[in-house]
């Protein structure tokens, strides 16, 4: 049986094998990307940004396509009717010959497409707070944007979820919807990490959440977790949102079971809601005491003697 609230230190797919049919309305995660340069020494790998994982399979283009619809056919067996896929993905860092291993993650989009029951409902652009210049190439960009793939079942084009909100009615009776851009821009990371140094942020979770957990109670699972960056994120939300994780690495299961529970032992209550969708506008901060917030998603009772921040709209 998979619980909520835990990171199950293991291979992601023996994680789902034991989870309920439908039982996740969300699926959000930045996977390996199969991309970076690996060297013979852990230590040295490590200390080297091309290389962002302590524990990582290497797999050659072939296998790792193979492996990435392996995952998209077991995230139909539990993703809930109309549920989505989050899928942050980035190409390759190095352009030499041994590169068009790079082409990966471009094609292995493309494939997923073609033999599973998924296709790309939504692209979301990244924008990161900050990157590295590239000074060493004289046609390659710098990159300081990633994309996030939206994906949902062939099926379910139309009607899969997302928090569009309706603000009007046509004399037809079609309705319109409020408009939220395919357009995210939130930090890199949420601080440095010897075991993890692919890029990934608790406000980038928030900011897909936002736009995609409809409702209270509904289950995240994040199948690479790294070092906890989903959870925090659920955690953050005035959603109620639960959270499952896998992740192989028992380094980063400790990390991330260490700073989950730092989070939640802390003094300030470190919330998320955004301007329009998840919550009521406060013109100041609320009062020490009992906030309520509507729609019916959070009522917080703060401890006389802890001073609850509570600003709607921002990620402290």
């Amino acid at each position: 049986m998979v619980e909520t609230g835990q990171i199950y230190c293991e291979d992601c797919m023996a994680t789902m094998e034991r989870m309920e049919p439908k039982s996740v309305d969300i699926v959000l995660t930045s996977p390996p990307y199969n991309t970076g340069k690996h060297y013979s020494s852990t230590e040295r790998s490590l200390s080297r940004y091309e290389t962002r994982y302590d524990v990582y399979e290497d797999r050659s283009a072939d296998e790792y396509i193979s492996w990435c619809i392996s995952l998209f056919n077991m995230f139909d067996k539990i993703l809930a009717k109309n549920g989505v896929i989050l899928w942050n993905v980035s190409y390759g860092t190095s352009r030499d010959a041994e590169a068009l291993q790079a082409d990966v993650m471009i094609n292995c989009v493309s494939d997923i497409i073609r033999n599973t029951p998924f296709s790309i409902g939504d692209k979301i652009i990244w924008k990161k707070s900050f990157a590295l210049p590239n000074n060493v190439s004289k046609n390659a960009l710098t990159r300081i944007c990633e994309d996030v793939f939206v994906f949902a079942r062939k099926g379910e084009m139309k009607t899969y979820h997302a928090n569009k909100r309706i603000v009007g009615r046509r004399a037809t009776g079609q309705l319109s919807f409020g408009n939220i851009y395919n357009f995210v821009q939130a930090k890199n990371s949420d601080g440095t990490c010897p075991l993890n140094k692919a890029t990934f942020s608790s406000d980038l979770v928030c900011k897909l959440l936002d736009i995609y957990a409809y409702a209270p109670n509904l289950v995240v699972y994040d199948p690479f977790m790294g070092t906890g960056t989903t959870a925090i994120g659920c955690e953050k939300m005035l959603k109620s949102l639960r959270w499952i994780g896998s992740e192989m690495s028992k380094a980063q299961c400790e990390w991330s079971r260490d700073r989950i529970s730092k989070f939640m032992n802390q003094g300030t209550l470190q919330l998320f809601a955004s301007d329009d969708r998840n919550a009521m506008l406060y013109d100041k901060k609320p009062e020490l005491g009992k906030v309520d917030v509507e729609p019916a998603m959070v009522n917080i009772t703060a401890d006389p003697v802890l001073y609850m921040t509570l600003d709607l709209g921002l990620i402290f």
